[in-house]
């Protein structure tokens, strides 16, 4: 690649985000399906059945250790911003991406606590949590002056339908939303607004340097940040949760899964990395969050296909099927924009090409 001015340049053209949607896949599917192994006491875990609270600290240890690898691995650490100290210089993030990465702390927070509140469906919190972002998604476009492209606008309400369908049709939902889990949600969504608004903002840019120095200094804090405050949580809280925090960063070592634990981690940190690098594309809100949504939708579906397969668990009813069939429609409408690039781009060069074959004849 090179310069306006014949040099090269050494900036590479990015993945397309097509890629990143498909590692943040291939991370997801197995990350949920061992979650819900570990979690259901559907394998051995050496006693009662590993509480999602008691799994947060051995996976958060491991997700921020699997993000450093990440970083150094790939030199991205060195995209970070530069702070000097008492002198010394070092790479930290700026406040907005500070505020970005305790946002999406927020966000791994209240995902996690979606899970305990009694008398609400999974299902129904979950379906609130992820068509909220959906439907924020042109939102943040309009406020942050970003043009919404049709086929945007169709994969998202694609998106939005599997959501409607695979809940309207659950005869498992139900129960009144709860007053704490309400709190809950409008956090998450909160969280999700100022993140995507910050991204915008500082980021999804033409220029990959301002991704990857947003990526790497919210990557800086969210994990980091979270795994401080579950240890402040562990030595501060009584209860049951205090007890499975505690449980977490001591006896949970002296189980037979405590691999498959650092697995979740390394799995959880792995869709983060892939996850935010779609986010960061350069395109509008409402074509990348629908991308990023597909992607876990449809993750969802293979781990919960595997889980019936090997354990026996209950299979998919025919509603969880319909709307990973509209989230396959929405990929394919999402996949527009880069076909017709292709197309333009083979039709430019056969006609560069044609003088070229008539002049050589």
């Amino acid at each position: 690649m090179t310069s306006p001015t014949g040099a090269p340049t050494s900036e590479r053209p990015p993945p397309s985000i097509w890629w990143f949607a498909f590692g943040y896949f291939a991370c997801y599917a197995p990350y949920a399906a061992l979650t819900k192994a570990l979690t259901s006491g559907l394998t051995d875990t050496g006693g009662t059945p590993v509480s999602g609270v008691e799994l947060l600290p051995p996976s958060v240890m491991a997700a921020v250790a699997t993000l450093f690898v990440f970083l150094i691995a790939t030199g991205w650490w060195r995209r970070a911003g530069r702070r000097t100290i008492a002198g010394v210089t070092l790479p930290l993030p700026g406040k907005l991406t500070f505020l970005s990465g305790l946002c999406s702390s927020g966000i791994i927070a209240t995902t996690t606590l979606s899970y305990t509140f009694e008398g609400v469906s999974i299902v129904f919190v979950m379906l609130l949590m992820r068509g909220g972002v959906l439907i924020m998604a042109p939102l943040v476009d309009r406020l942050s002056g970003r043009h919404v492209r049709w086929f945007s606008w169709a994969g998202l309400a694609l998106s939005v339908g599997s959501l409607v369908v695979a809940f309207a049709f659950d005869p498992r939902r139900g129960g009144a939303i709860t007053l704490v889990c309400a709190i809950d949600v409008a956090l998450y969504l909160g969280f999700y607004y100022v993140r995507l608004s910050l991204m915008s903002k500082l980021a999804k840019s033409k220029e990959q340097g301002a991704n990857l120095r947003y990526f790497v200094e919210e990557g800086m804090v969210s994990a980091p940040m979270l795994l401080l405050l579950l240890g402040v949580g562990a030595l501060t809280l009584g209860g049951g949760v205090g007890d499975d925090l505690r449980a977490g960063f001591t006896s949970f070592w002296d189980r037979p899964v405590a691999l498959h634990g650092l697995a979740v981690g390394m799995l959880s940190q792995g869709t983060g990395i892939f996850g935010g690098l779609v986010f960061l594309d350069q395109r509008e809100n409402t074509f990348c969050v629908p991308v990023n949504r597909a992607s876990s939708v449809l993750a969802g579906l293979v781990s919960s296909a595997w889980l019936a397969w090997y354990y026996g668990s209950r299979g998919l009813p025919p509603n969880e099927l319909a709307g990973a069939t509209l989230i396959i429609g929405a990929i394919g409408f999402l996949t527009i924009p880069s076909a017709v690039t292709k197309y333009r781009a083979g039709r430019a060069a056969a006609a560069q090409a044609a003088p070229a074959k008539l002049s050589a004849g």
